[in-house]
């Protein structure tokens, strides 16, 4: 699977690049696009929200954009935003939909009629890699231990997640297992409504571990509450290096939970290629980074054909994993 990563080249094309969009001179040498709709599939206060509303925040802030609003469209998991894209493709020139690894999910298990191949992949901009955890004082201090500790009493063994099974928090503890080179299907997965509810049963010994975001471990390990056993990225995340990657302790598990931007079906390539720009530019801006570190998010800028390309490895893997699990 291919991992989101920073293209250096990409950006730093983009850093010189001037879009191709009329609009006032900007610091830098960009030029300034008149205005991006931001199109959010889900209500306010929710991850996608905070994604859209961040990003438009740092490109107002940082002169990229003049003005840029917000649209929330609720319902169907997120298929009535992207059914309104597809429908008044022809009037959504300049909109961007915001969305993440669910419009994957979805689109595998029916929830959505469509798929990210419906629309016109602009770029992955930030993500969230996932992570186990255990109790701060738990005895278990490796995966190691982990998996030790579920051999020896599988049944007993249980992790949780703030998801029902095979939601996302589910399907990405059954990667580090079947990674680890156990059966995926086998292990004891209890899920809840939401990721608070899933703490306070890894808090009450209700659960031996809890899969979650990797932002929200690492809030919850500098607050003392948990030790983090492992980290899907490829390398250590310099926000929180103390937290070893699954990789290093030889467990091949790589996943994140990717953010980013879709224009409708049909958009042109060069207005296309101004958003692509527009995006890998402000990634490089303090107003940014002001917005990424308040939201514990990694920047994984990948453009256009490799953020298809890496969609296409996701669903891949998901599907395949799903089968396995027999939620497909």
């Amino acid at each position: 699977m291919n991992t989101f990563g920073w293209t250096r080249r990409a950006l730093i094309a983009a850093a010189t690049a001037t879009l191709a969009v009329t609009g006032t001179a900007r610091a830098e040498g960009h030029q300034m696009m008149d205005a991006v709709h931001f199109l959010i599939p889900g209500g306010a206060g929710g991850g996608w929200d905070g994604t859209a509303r961040g990003t438009g925040e740092a490109l107002m802030n940082s002169g990229l954009v003049g003005n840029a609003t917000y649209e929330n469209m609720s319902g169907g998991g997120g298929g009535v935003a992207i059914a309104n894209l597809i429908e008044n493709a022809a009037s959504s020139e300049g909109t961007l939909m915001v969305n993440s690894t669910p419009i994957v999910i979805r689109a595998l298990t029916g929830e959505i009629a469509q798929s990210f191949r419906d629309l016109t992949p602009v770029a992955g901009t930030v993500g969230d890699y996932a992570a186990l955890v255990v109790v701060a004082d738990s005895p278990l201090t490796s995966m190691e231990d982990a998996l030790a500790s579920y051999r020896e009493a599988p049944l007993d063994f249980a992790i949780g997640g703030g998801s029902v099974p095979g939601g996302m928090d589910h399907l990405v503890a059954a990667i580090v297992m079947q990674a680890a080179g156990e059966d995926p299907t086998a292990f004891n997965y209890i899920g809840y409504d939401a990721g608070g509810e899933a703490m306070g049963g890894l808090l009450s010994g209700e659960i031996d571990a809890l899969s979650t975001g990797f932002s929200e471990a690492v809030a919850l390990a500098e607050q003392g509450e948990v030790r983090i056993l492992g980290v899907s990225a490829p390398d250590r995340v310099p926000a929180y290096a103390d937290a070893p990657t699954f990789a290093e302790q030889g467990i091949d598990a790589q996943f994140v939970n990717w953010r980013g931007f879709f224009a409708a079906p049909g958009t042109p390539d060069d207005q296309v290629q101004a958003y692509q720009d527009m995006l890998a530019a402000m990634l490089e801006t303090p107003e940014w980074e002001a917005v990424r570190s308040r939201m514990g998010l990694v920047n994984i800028y990948r453009p256009g054909d490799e953020f298809t390309e890496f969609l296409e490895d996701q669903e891949q893997q998901l599907g395949d994993l799903m089968r396995d699990l027999g939620f497909l």
